[in-house]
């Protein structure tokens, strides 16, 4: 088989190829120099062309989140990019052909050597084709941050007309929101930083507020919590109307404490909305095809994704970062 890259070759002849890896709890993300790797069975290789950082690879470095299956592996589970090649057996899908990943627990970045690397490989169910006009940025953000936004608001029944209310509008919040208008619903915002307010309304938000309480007269329907500093849950409970879901997606705070009698008196639904499916996934590329989201996000080169990282982790991100791949 062919070198898939005109890349640098070890003194083993086996091309190499730059990966920003996890190499243990308490350590950088490191750039390191490591082997291409080639499509097994029911593989392809996929050429990365847009990768997302998420606060996940952060919970990853600082050991919040513990499931990776082995060290050093490469981050990055957010991404899209270009067959390069595939191997025995596969089909539907051929060299070329542009796809991105939606990311699950079993999916690269987490279970396996991920796209913070020139070179990703995955399995084909976990691979789904891109439209020609999403561009690939857009493309790995649908995967994770969109998938999961959007995934949100749709549990929680949102539909035309539906009163919601939206905690946190960093980079997942602001697609909820978006998602949520989208889909015909009356929204209102919650966000400390007033910064992203003008944006918020600009696209369609009702009103913004630094607390869901100030809406409480509006007898929401539903209220998703993207933020989940706890506080925000409680007052999420006291604000929703009779009857109204709340839907925790952000974690911000491993508790909260909240008001049972709230719960019981309004006869209230608490849900827990996490990832989301491959229908999600192409409702939010068909969003992004026909110009109806504006995600809030950033790009940063391959090259800067170990800085980039240490932004998020010290919370100087506005929006998503995605890094641009050659």
């Amino acid at each position: 088989m062919d070198d898939p890259v005109a890349s640098a070759h070890d003194e083993r002849g086996v091309p190499q190829m730059k990966a920003w890896q996890f190499i243990g709890v308490g350590s950088p993300l490191t750039l390191r120099d490591v082997d291409v790797p080639e499509a097994g069975p029911g593989q392809v290789l996929i050429d990365v062309k847009a990768s997302g950082l998420c606060h996940s690879d952060i919970g990853y470095l600082e050991g919040t989140i513990t499931h990776l299956p082995f060290a050093p592996i490469t981050l990055g589970h957010e991404m899209s990019g270009v067959i390069a090649q595939v191997g025995a057996g596969v089909t539907g899908f051929k060299i070329g052909q542009r796809v991105a990943i939606p990311s699950t627990l079993e999916t690269p970045g987490n279970a396996s050597d991920g796209g913070f690397a020139e070179y990703v490989v995955a399995r084909q169910e976990h691979i789904l084709g891109i439209p020609d006009d999403v561009d690939f940025v857009h493309a790995a953000l649908a995967m994770d941050a969109g998938m999961t936004s959007y995934h949100a608001v749709r549990y929680g029944g949102t539909k035309q007309g539906t009163r919601i209310g939206i905690i946190g509008l960093g980079g997942l919040g602001f697609l909820g929101a978006q998602f949520a208008l989208a889909l015909g619903a009356e929204v209102y915002g919650v966000e400390i930083n007033e910064d992203v307010w003008p944006r918020a309304l600009d696209v369609g938000v009702a009103d913004v507020a630094r607390s869901i309480g100030e809406f409480a007269d509006k007898n929401l329907e539903v209220i998703i919590d993207f933020a989940g500093f706890g506080t925000t849950t409680a007052e999420a409970f006291e604000a929703i109307g009779h009857g109204g879901t709340v839907v925790q997606v952000g974690l911000g705070r491993s508790t909260a404490t909240i008001s049972t009698w709230a719960l019981l008196s309004k006869e209230l639904r608490y849900l827990g909305s996490a990832g989301g499916t491959f229908d999600d996934v192409r409702a939010v590329l068909d969003l992004f095809s026909r110009n109806k989201v504006k995600p809030l996000l950033s790009t940063v080169s391959f090259e800067q994704i170990g800085e980039a990282i240490g932004r998020l982790e010290r919370g100087r991100v506005d929006g998503r970062i995605v890094a641009v791949q050659h």
